[in-house]
């Protein structure tokens, strides 16, 4: 059985896929300030998931992860 931690984890890498997906495959031209905060929220992210120590906080991960995906998901309504 999966535990909390894994199934937010599951979550985190789905959305991270979605936000590939949707820059890769649809090709859609975003504005560049909208990159720019895509950007800026998943290099946080990975910067926090990278830290030396092994510290990291999910709830920090899922944050700026969903923020880039809304980010992206609102620019499409």
């Amino acid at each position: 059985m999966m535990t909390s931690d894994g199934i937010r984890l599951r979550k985190i890498q789905r959305l991270a896929h979605e936000i590939m997906d949707e820059v890769n495959l649809r090709n859609v031209q975003m504005p560049p300030e909208l990159l720019t905060m895509v950007i800026d929220n998943l290099s946080r992210a990975v910067g926090d998931l990278t830290d030396p120590s092994g510290n990291y906080s999910l709830s920090y991960l899922e944050e700026k992860v969903g923020n880039a995906h809304s980010l992206l998901v609102k620019r499409k309504e």
